[in-house]
């Protein structure tokens, strides 16, 4: 296992997870905020496709071979993550496409994946804490 000081991979995985998480969360609340904005198109922040075509659930284990691919210090754009705007072609009244229920439910999700996210992250710590208490 490679380390990186004293945190290893999963660590810093865990870390832009809960950075992804956060930028989702800010898409979301710029979307309720826009509701009563003529015109406005709701925005839709993509990575977990990606993230699901990367794995591909084939049990291959991911390995950075080539510049390109996702490592350890590459920043969130680098991981494939896209801001999409896409109309579903509602024209009634002002044209706002935002759904506040829609979208509490997508901030409700986006807050269970990140409170799971951050207890990975608490266990980890955890682990950290009692080997350097010498296992007390």
């Amino acid at each position: 296992m490679k380390l990186t000081g004293i945190f290893d991979q999963t660590t810093n995985f865990l870390k832009k997870a809960l950075d992804l998480r956060v930028r989702k969360q800010q898409v979301i609340s710029s979307n309720i905020a826009n509701s009563d904005t003529p015109g406005y198109i709701p925005a839709r922040m993509e990575f977990e496709g990606n993230l699901q075509n990367a794995i591909g659930g084939s049990g291959v284990k991911l390995a950075k071979t080539q510049s390109g691919h996702i490592g350890a210090d590459d920043d969130l754009a680098a991981m494939g993550v896209t801001i999409v705007r896409e109309s579903r072609g509602i024209n009634i009244g002002d044209r706002n496409e935002v759904s506040v229920e829609e979208e509490m439910v997508h901030m409700a999700e986006n807050q269970i994946l990140y409170e799971a996210t951050v207890q990975a992250l608490n266990k980890k710590f955890g682990l950290l804490k009692y080997i350097v208490q010498d296992g007390r």
